[in-house]
């Protein structure tokens, strides 16, 4: 019982963790827009109603949703102008006895050709559990970006420009929010509880992806999918249930920033290996903040924590001068004061964001360990409270998709947009209490059972929640030849959300790219 209740709640901080440290964000509609000239927008719009699409869309709270809204825009990029429909609906889940169970709202993206079908089409979550897909939308892939106020750092300012490195230039997009995010809904007051766990929420989003698929005729374009944080876990999910389930394979997975070890989020924070895991990112931080970032100097920091450092968390206290040496590198690699470190006895993940600027009372980002602000409680001992990143920059993504949608995607309704839902988190089923969830035999069964498959992971070198050699270790771990040359690890300046940073944007987009050029 014991082991169990400890594990149930490392289980649910590190879920609390992933979805913003704090309540959930509910965005409500408003008039007005953050686009300012820069966005505005005079698209033809078109409504999509028919017998099985009415206006109101159901009882209860489904009313709130109205029918499916199309809408023509054009976008310049490097390459020219690009013409694109855009749709901003539903699609409806029903259960065993055929009663309408939720509706599930997408936006995608279609650019005008020729030969639609051939194009690629990539299916887009965010992660959580309890995000909506805001986020990816107005933050990479779609066609539209949310630039913030004070050089990217002020989430009262934000507005919609055109996003020149859109994904729509090289793949259609497909942006879903599951049950319980964003604008999509059981159907019951109760009824969301039966889509928030592993192996629901996988079947749910395999069946909003067929259901897409045959609608729109797009059984022969390549298929696949992007995730973030917990999205790339449902990625991997997703992907491997899609042929089982509904006779559909993908080409290849793109995960950013993904969990994909159970062990290394629910673990606690004196884990050796999980701490070890965590060093490089805050090795990146520091030297980010020295202005001296290298590959050659984090490739330094990234052999001593797996050797050093390692085998001495795992081992019995040091003691005397070979633990001052030991805690005096680790100060210097990290940049928190020696004395935290050697009370720590080096396991110094729950100290960091609290005590690296203590002095001049500021709080580091789980999300980014380079980004700080004001520490809203200096006087306290340990870090509690809103995070710097999720809680006052990126939650304006949920009011910017708001205002989009309805100004320039013509869907317009009264309900509540929710960018994130932390009671979906607590109530996350993760599957049996005696396995820490995993992708890594998804992985390597998608691998091994489609010759052609590719997979992309993506990492900030400076992120908390899910550390880049985390990544890096995964894939080191798969067997030799299993997708040899079809697995690759990209790094970019930055935390959780790299792409808030325009450069790293614009990098992964160049990178992702290559994923649909056919080997």
């Amino acid at each position: 019982m014991i082991h169990a209740l400890r594990l149930l709640g490392s289980r649910l901080l590190i879920t609390l963790l992933f979805i913003g440290l704090a309540a959930a964000s509910n965005a409500q509609e408003h008039h007005g827009r953050p686009g300012g000239a820069d966005g505005e927008r005079r698209p033809e719009h078109s409504q999509q109603g028919g017998p099985d699409r009415p206006n109101q869309s159901g009882p209860g709270v489904l009313s709130l949703l109205p029918a499916d809204s199309v809408t023509q825009h054009s976008i310049a990029t490097p390459a020219g102008k690009l013409d694109y429909t855009a749709t901003a609906g539903t699609f409806s889940l029903f259960d065993q006895s055929g009663e309408r169970s939720a509706a599930v709202f997408y936006t995608a993206y279609v650019a005008k050709s020729e030969n639609p079908a051939s194009r690629p089409v990539t299916f887009v979550f965010n992660g959580g559990p309890g995000a909506a897909s805001a986020f990816l939308n107005l933050g990479l892939v779609g066609p539209r970006v949310a630039a913030f106020g004070l050089n990217g750092r002020d989430g009262s300012s934000v507005r919609l420009i055109d996003n020149p490195d859109t994904w729509l230039a090289f793949t259609d997009l497909v942006l879903i929010d599951p049950v319980g995010t964003g604008w999509s809904r059981a159907a019951k007051r109760d009824g969301g509880e039966a889509f928030w766990g592993v192996e629901a929420d996988t079947e749910s989003m395999a069946k909003v992806i067929a259901l897409y698929v045959a609608k729109n005729s797009r059984v022969s374009s390549p298929k696949f999918i992007l995730g973030e944080s917990y999205g790339g876990f449902r990625a991997a999910k997703v992907a491997r249930a899609l042929p089982e389930q509904q006779g559909i394979s993908v080409s290849g997975i793109l995960m950013l920033s993904p969990m994909l070890e159970g062990v290394f989020q629910f673990s606690g924070t004196r884990f050796a290996l999980g701490a070890a895991l965590q060093l490089p990112s805050l090795a990146a931080a520091e030297l980010e903040r020295k202005g001296t970032f290298s590959q050659q100097a984090l490739a330094d920091a990234e052999h001593f924590a797996l050797t050093d450092y390692l085998t001495t968390l795992a081992g019995p206290p040091l003691q005397g001068d070979a633990a001052q040496k030991f805690y005096g590198h680790v100060a210097a690699i990290t940049g928190l004061p020696q004395e935290v470190v050697a009370r720590q006895r080096g396991f110094i993940g729950d100290a960091y964001v609290k005590d690296l600027r203590r002095g001049e009372q500021k709080i580091v980002s789980h999300y980014d360990a380079t980004f700080a602000s004001d520490d809203p409680n200096p006087e306290s001992a340990a870090a509690y409270g809103p995070d710097p990143i999720l809680d006052a920059l990126v939650r304006s993504y949920g009011s910017a998709f708001v205002a989009y949608a309805r100004d320039e995607l013509g869907f317009k309704t009264e309900m509540t947009y929710n960018l994130l839902a932390s009671d979906i988190a607590g109530k996350w089923k993760w599957g049996s209490s005696r396995r820490q969830p995993s992708v890594s035999q998804d992985l390597r069964d998608l691998l091994a059972l489609t010759p052609s498959f590719r997979l992309m992971i993506a990492n900030g070198y400076s992120d908390m929640v899910t550390p880049f050699a985390v990544s890096r270790y995964v894939l080191d771990h798969l067997p030799p030849t299993a997708g040899e040359g079809r697995t690759e690890l990209k790094l970019y300046r930055g935390g959780h959300m790299f792409y808030l940073d325009p450069a790293s944007r614009k990098a992964f987009s160049a990178d992702a790219r290559t994923m649909y050029v056919s080997p």
